[in-house]
This record gives C-alpha cells, sequence and structure tokens, in this order.
C-alpha cells in the first residue's frame, strides 16, 4: 500500500525566494577585488549549506586572503540592503496557499540564520504568514547542515510529524537539501537551477523533478512512484 502524503516542507532561498541573484552581485562584489570571476561551478557547491562551510568553500577555492569571519562580515553587510527586496518565485504563492487551504501542514527549513530569514522575509509576510513553522539553521545548536538531515526532521517536529518521515514530502532546490530530505526518509521533489548539471542517480531517487514550482500546476494526495499528484482546484 502507498504511503500517504500528509505534510510539505520547504527549504527558502532559490525555491520560495528569488534569493540567488543576491548572493550572487555581493560575492561578486568582493571576488572583483581580487580579480577573481564568481563561477558556477563554485556557486552551485554553496548553495544549500550553512554560510560557515559556504564561506569555507569559497575562500579555499579562490584562495583570497580573507578569514571566513571577514568574508561574511563583509558579505552580510551586502546582504542587508538587498534581502528585503526579494520576492516569490513564480507558482510559490499558488502552491503554498493551495497546500494551506487543504489545511495540509507546511513549514520552512532553511540553511539561512534567523537574522537573515528575518531580512528575506520583512516584505514577504503575506507568504509566510502562510507557513505552521519556519525553522532555520541557527535555531537549535545541535542542527549540522545540509546534506545531514536535521534541519527537516526539526522542521517534521515543529508540525507534529517526528517520526513520521515516511508522511512528508520534501521541496528542494539544491542537491545539498535534496540529499537531506531523502537522508531524512522524506520523499523529495526537486525543483534545480537551470544551469545545474543534474546527477541522474538523485534524480532517480526524487519523486519529482519540476523546472519551477510554477509548473507544478498539480498537488499531491498520496505517493505511489508512479502519479501522487492530482489537479489543484
Amino acid at each position: 500500500m502507498a504511503p500517504t502524503i500528509k505534510c510539505c516542507l520547504f527549504d527558502m532561498d532559490g525555491l520560495l525566494l528569488d534569493t540567488e541573484a543576491v548572493y550572487s552581485k555581493v560575492t561578486q562584489g568582493i571576488l572583483s577585488r581580487f580579480g577573481k570571476n564568481f563561477e558556477w561551478s563554485v556557486k552551485s557547491k554553496m548553495i544549500g549549506v550553512q554560510e560557515q562551510e559556504a564561506a569555507k568553500i569559497l575562500i579555499d577555492h579562490y584562495q583570497i586572503p580573507m578569514t571566513v569571519e571577514e568574508y561574511l562580515k563583509e558579505r552580510n553587510a551586502g546582504h542587508e540592503s538587498l534581502f528585503p527586496l526579494c520576492r516569490p518565485l513564480p507558482g510559490v504563492m499558488k502552491l503554498v496557499t493551495y497546500l494551506k487551504s487543504k489545511k495540509i501542514p507546511i513549514a520552512v527549513a532553511t540553511s539561512s540564520h534567523r537574522r537573515a530569514f528575518n531580512l528575506k522575509s520583512s516584505q514577504n509576510g503575506e507568504l509566510f504568514s502562510l507557513f505552521d513553522a519556519i525553522v532555520c539553521a541557527d535555531d537549535h545548536a545541535a542542527i549540522k547542515s545540509k546534506p545531514a538531515p536535521d534541519i527537516f526532521l526539526a522542521a517534521a517536529k515543529a508540525v507534529g510529524f517526528e517520526g513520521r518521515e515516511s508522511e512528508c514530502l520534501v521541496f528542494e532546490d539544491a542537491p545539498s537539501g535534496v540529499k537531506a530530505g531523502l537522508n531524512a526518509g522524506m520523499h523529495v521533489v526537486w525543483v534545480p537551477d537551470a544551469n545545474l548539471t543534474k546527477d541522474e542517480e538523485l534524480v532517480r531517487r526524487c519523486a519529482a523533478v519540476l523546472s519551477s514550482l510554477q509548473s507544478c500546476r498539480f498537488c499531491f494526495v498520496s505517493f505511489d512512484q508512479k502519479q501522487f499528484f492530482v489537479q489543484m482546484q
């Protein structure tokens, strides 16, 4: 008998909100001082991981003369003025509103710290007020960075689904986040960046792979490896 999906968990950056352009603009501004270009091959490794780890990836690759702390201080200052300008990506409001109307528990599970989340959500109250819980990377000291399952397990617990991971569906854009959802024992819908070269093995492990949430014209009621979407009314 196919398991029933009863809960939805969402990543935020690059999935719910169009934040990736902000990350690229600010990081490129820092790298330009050292004659470097922020390449997609590096950015793709940074997407979905906590900021300390992402900073180390960048600094180690480009060998720029900055500590992790120095880089993050400058980067975060650049983010503060731009994060409030971020808006929901196409299809997000329709999908989240639909899930809320069906009384399906929904939560955000983001690698962003709470301060960054507050900036990003400050002009997006209509969206984030729909969620039953918001879990950020620094909410609990024990949360390990994706692809560890911690953030999704914490989000499931926040909406009453601890120990019911097989009933949870994760929406993610980053490979590390997809792996985190799978490592948590959950089903995953992957919405990768168009520039990303997809790992075919990871594709096979996902419930679905979408070009954007705008193409998610359907919403799940159950999961059976073949068809778990029904048309939204």
